[in-house]
Parts: structure tokens; sequence; C-alpha cells
């Protein structure tokens, strides 16, 4: 543990967890929350590069997704185009994606030029039974689901706090809803009049008033009634009908398999 403990990246839970801590007090220092963290971590990292290692091919075109579990995949993605010369060129889906690809020295693509995607790899905040995922925690949704569709395969890569049997058994922060900025307030009505439930206006953290996304909008997030359990393809499709929504965090239908790292080290999966 300790030599585990030495070698984290600098900046991570670990490594906090350390540097806080005199040599004599280092096991003692290690919270509930920082052994969890660890776990999380780990599991993420595991099943990022399992997907990465039986979806990406040489000569391929691969989409990048966004988040915290796309960092390994993009990780492991650098150590097999070192190890094996792989040529691959990387669509992002994100600033953060763009670079991620950019500093592990990848090929650094675009739609215009790969309209063709061989598989795309990203992330996901919930999983439910039927291979549904809500995306959109970190606000990119419009440009995941764009890249995901253009993409023969979707591989979702997660640890194991993603995966429910429905929809908000876990994830608790609800579905985004990303919209043109001028019908944010008639869509929340129409949506919460026709489905029920709660939208909110997501709030930036670092900056007075809402977050904006890469393209200029606004997201709400929708608390759905727990009464509602399936049947999102028809919602999906009734809420993308409203003017003024852009898109939706509901992949439905979209999603090829799904690799969940767990706590003991192991990867459970999951096809459509």
């Amino acid at each position: 543990m300790l030599r585990q403990l030495l070698i984290a990246p600098v900046g991570s839970t670990i490594a906090k967890s350390y540097i806080n801590c005199s040599s004599k007090q280092v096991f003692k220092c290690f919270s509930t929350s920082s052994r969890s963290a660890m776990s999380l971590e780990q599991a993420k990292k595991i099943a990022a590069f399992k997907a990465v290692d039986e979806y990406v091919r040489n000569d391929t075109v691969v989409g990048v997704g966004s988040g915290s579990t796309v960092v390994y995949a993009v990780q492991r993605l650098a150590e097999r185009v070192k190890a094996e010369g792989l040529r691959l060129v990387c669509i992002p889906t994100s600033f953060q994606a763009r670079q991620l690809i950019i500093d592990a020295g990848l090929v650094l693509g675009d739609l215009e030029q790969n309209p063709r995607i061989d598989c795309a790899i990203d992330g996901a905040d919930e999983v439910d039974a039927d291979m549904v995922l809500i995306k959109g925690g970190g606000g990119c949704l419009l440009q995941e689901k764009i890249v995901a569709s253009c993409a023969a395969q979707l591989i979702v890569i997660a640890d194991y706090t993603k995966d429910s049997k429905r929809l908000g058994e876990q994830y608790k922060k609800g579905i985004p809803v990303e919209v043109v900025p001028m019908a944010y307030v008639p869509i929340r009505d129409r949506i919460a009049a026709k489905f029920g439930g709660k939208l909110q206006l997501r709030m930036a953290v670092a900056k007075a008033g809402p977050v904006v996304t890469d393209n200029g909008n606004f997201i709400l997030d929708w608390h759905f009634p727990d009464t509602i359990v399936n049947g999102w393809d028809e919602i999906n499709r009734d809420i993308m009908m409203i003017p003024g929504v852009v898109e939706t965090g509901l992949f439905v239908k979209m999603a090829t398999k799904a690799y969940f790292g767990l706590a003991d080290g192991s990867v459970i999966e999951r096809s459509a």
C-alpha cells in the first residue's frame, strides 16, 4: 500500500492524503473517503484499459469522450500507440477531450475529415439494465451524442457506482437537457407539465450565472418523478420536439457495450 501511495500522481486524493501526514501517521491518515476514492479511481482505470484493449485496433478512428474515466482511456491509447505503433485518429467530444488528446501526443481529428468513427469510448453518469444512459453531468452531452451517433460502436466505461437497474437509482442530479438560452423557461415549464418532476437551470460554480456549454447554450437538469421507470425512447423524442431544445442527456439504443470496474479490481460487462 505504501508503495502505491508514493507513486500516486501529485494532486490526487491519495497523494494529498500522504503529504498531509507524517511518516508515523501515514496509515492512520487514510480516511474512509480516501480509501473509497482510491477504489473508485482504480475501478475507472481497469474499465477504461479493458475497453481500449478490446475495441481499439490499428488504422482506426476513435471517438474520445469526456469526464474523469476517459482520462484513463486516453492514457491507455497513448501507451498502445507507443508500444504497438498503432495508427489512430482521435475525435474529441469536448474541449477537455481535445486537450487530453493533444497532451497525450495522439493524432487529433475532426468530423469534417472523419465523419465515420470506428468506435467511441465514453463515460456515463448512469447506465440502466436496458443500457439506457444518462450523460451530460459535465455539460458535454451535445458533442458526445454527435460523436456517438457517428460511431459504429459506442463503448461505455464507468466505475461500479454508475451501474443501476433503473435510471435515477444512483445518479440523483437529473437528466441534462441542453437548451437555447432564450427558451429555457418555456421548455422548463412544458417538460414539467407533461412529465412531472422539477427542472433546474444549472448554475456555474466559479462564475455568477448559469453554466454555458461549449456550444453557448444553457442546461436544464430534469429531476424526473420516480414513477417513470421506462419508455425513455418515446420521452426523449417528445422532449426533442420542443422548440429550443438542442439535445438531451438520454442516450437510448446507442451503447454497444459497457464496462464497469469494481472495487475488487475486476470488471463486469454488459452488452446491448
